[in-house]
């Protein structure tokens, strides 16, 4: 298995990750570490490779594998007796809570208290970032907000995130700032590409969020270790997930 590492400082009982396509038994299209149950693969197949992402990483509990519907709804673990999976991001402030989610373009970020104590992860499709799921992940935290440190994950990047005006207009009724993050794409007649990283790091900059890091891949333009959902319609998903140890 490959994995990308965040490229932030934080304490060491803090583990954090992005997987890539590589190291499962999925096959075509889904090839080969499709970690996600909701894309037409083979049930079996995606069992095997939760089950070798666990051994592999040697985690302290099962993943909690939301079932993600781009809200801005934010489950805080341990689970509760009978609690619903359906949310976007997760937090815990116990250790040995694994915080997953699961993108294949979308934006994943996760989130670390300066002392380690408190960590999330969210999953930013372009619906979820523009109606604020960063932000109710940040407002589970205790810490202030300049104490938080926010890493971005692999997603669609600035040059092949295509959109048109409406969600331009979208973004910008939220925030007008996030207009300068569109350019007008010279390939296609009334169309833009937008770049999801710059509105992740405004949004967070205006919570008083600063130590943001990563924003350096593209899922659509690496299709070696990356799953992209624009890129190929029917595929897989890569998982991104931290928790602490004791």
């Amino acid at each position: 298995m490959e994995f990308i590492l965040p490229n932030w400082s934080v304490p060491a009982h803090i583990h954090a990750l992005t997987t890539t396509r590589s190291g499962g038994v999925s096959q075509a299209p889904f090839e080969s570490l499709n970690l996600g149950d909701h894309v037409n693969d083979d049930p079996l197949a995606v069992r095997q490779n939760r089950a070798l992402l666990q051994n592999a990483l040697k985690l302290p509990t099962p993943p909690v594998y939301l079932t993600q519907t781009h809200s801005t709804q934010v489950l805080t673990l341990p689970l509760q007796t009978g609690q619903s999976l359906e949310a976007d991001a997760v937090y815990t402030d116990q250790p040995n809570q694994v915080c997953l989610v699961m993108t294949a373009d979308c934006l994943p970020a996760l989130f670390c208290s300066e002392d380690g104590t408190e960590i999330a992860a969210a999953h930013a499709g372009w619906r979820g970032l523009c109606y604020g799921v960063l932000e109710a992940t940040a407002a589970k935290f205790r810490c202030p907000p300049h104490q938080i440190k926010v890493w971005l994950g692999p997603a669609i990047g600035a040059t092949a995130f295509q959109v048109g005006q409406d969600v331009i207009d979208q973004f910008c009724a939220v925030d007008p700032q996030a207009n300068s993050a569109f350019v007008l794409d010279q390939r296609a007649s009334g169309k833009f590409l937008g770049d999801l990283y710059q509105i992740a790091r405004q949004r967070l900059q205006r919570l008083g969020i600063m130590q943001i890091s990563g924003g350096d891949y593209c899922t659509y333009t690496d299709s070696k270790r990356f799953f992209s959902y624009r890129r190929e319609n029917m595929t897989g998903r890569m998982a991104t997930l931290i928790w602490r140890s004791e």
